[in-house]
């Protein structure tokens, strides 16, 4: 977060509009002895200024609450992470609020608004930001914490993620060592960061054991199900399919599997799948999933507890932590067919 960042004040925004700090006050308060006219200049100033009034503590004594916010629906992920940092939040005794945020929400406007509820912090999943959108919460004083962020700001911010390269490594190398060759990767979104470290990993891997990633081998998407089944279809399709697929994540490894018995193939006697994630679907699959063991829950709770740290005015060791990942081998992987 940028150091030292200017916050406006009421005499700021009295100064810019000529009238009293009272006047402004007024407004604020929504008081109804001010002229229409005042009223707007002084509303219009408010938001130029981005200022943002001193935060209420709505709360009961002791009770305090941090922003755990989402741009996405929510799915297996983002439920390993609200458990972890729900439990990190009970140790510590801290409220945590769960919620999704629209995209076309100002961000000056969504600021405030984190502000004026009393939040100590905010806690964002996943997100995609704007530059604007750290600035408006370093002026309002309050502690921006990202876990897997699908870009970062120019910006410095404090982010938690995991080893996602090394994941992506140890996946392609576990096909690999099964004799397989003809590898696909299907991920989520091209820009997103966590996607390009996974992508990397297996580039690595293939390279390193002189396999070739064939054309159409690498499909970019969403993190979703949808999106798994659409380019399963896809890579499964193409003349020379792939004997095995490391899915950028499990849920986009279950829309593959789908594809996949559509297609009349067997797992793993057809079709070996690697996920990445280790959520909660990954056993519940069928055959069960062999993936790569993100730790979300953890991540949650380092994420809550750095933002308190933050919120104390304390300094952090590290502006990005990456925790490690591991594979969790089940029954979805198998050595390739001898007819391949």
């Amino acid at each position: 977060m940028p150091s030292n960042p200017r916050r406006a004040t009421l005499a700021t925004v009295a100064a810019s509009a000529g009238v009293s700090v009272a006047t402004v006050s007024k407004v604020l308060n929504g008081r109804s002895d001010v002229s229409p006219a005042t009223r707007s200049l002084v509303q219009s100033l408010l938001q130029q200024h981005d200022y943002v009034a001193p935060s209420p503590r709505r709360e009961p004594p002791g009770l305090a609450t941090v922003e755990l916010q989402f741009d996405a629906d929510l799915n297996a992920y983002s439920t390993e992470i609200i458990q972890g940092a729900v439990a990190a939040g009970a140790e510590a005794g801290i409220g945590i609020v769960v919620s999704l945020r629209s995209g076309t929400a100002r961000t000056t406007a969504w600021a405030r608004q984190l502000v004026a509820a009393g939040r100590r912090a905010l806690i964002a999943v996943t997100g995609e930001l704007t530059s604007g959108q750290p600035a408006a919460l370093a002026r309002a004083r309050l502690p921006l914490v990202l876990i897997d962020p699908l870009n970062l700001p120019r910006t410095r911010v404090t982010s938690i993620g995991s080893t996602n390269f090394a994941g992506g490594l140890a996946a392609t190398h576990h096909l690999l060592s099964l004799g397989h060759r003809r590898i696909a990767y299907i991920g989520g979104p091209a820009t997103a960061a966590c996607n390009q470290a996974r992508l990397h990993g297996y580039r690595a891997a293939m390279e390193a054991e002189g396999a070739p990633v064939l054309p159409g081998f690498v499909r970019s998407g969403h993190f979703r199900y949808h999106d798994g089944m659409a380019s399963g279809s896809a890579v499964l399709d193409l003349p020379h399919a792939p004997t095995a697929i490391f899915a950028g994540c499990d849920e986009v490894a279950v829309g593959v599997m789908e594809a996949a018995r559509a297609r009349g193939l067997r797992i793993p006697e057809d079709l070996s799948i690697v996920g990445f994630d280790d959520t909660q679907i990954a056993q519940l699959t069928s055959p069960p999933l062999t993936t790569i063991r993100q730790p979300l829950r953890e991540m949650g709770g380092v994420a809550l507890r750095t933002a308190l740290r933050l919120a104390a005015g304390e300094r952090v060791d590290s502006h990005h932590v990456e925790l490690a990942t591991e594979l969790v081998v089940r029954g979805s992987t198998a050595p390739v067919p001898r007819r391949a």
